[in-house]
């Protein structure tokens, strides 16, 4: 069975950067910094941990073929 791990790579990137662009720009708007500082941390407590895995699961699809 092929994995799926485009669909893996799209969730760690927006899980990493997507959620951090989004509250920088409610930022922006609303004039409230402490969204960008809480979605940064949310970011990096989300997104590397899911980047970690979705890498592993690609060098581990990459062995396989």
């Amino acid at each position: 069975m092929k994995e799926n791990l485009l669909a893996g790579w799209i969730a760690a990137w927006f899980a990493l950067v997507g959620q951090l662009v989004f509250f920088t720009i409610v930022a922006t708007y609303t004039g409230e910094w402490r969204y960008v500082m809480w979605s940064f941390i949310v970011s990096m407590a989300a997104g590397v941990p899911s980047m970690i895995h979705v890498w592993q699961a690609q060098k581990k699809a990459n062995l396989k073929s």
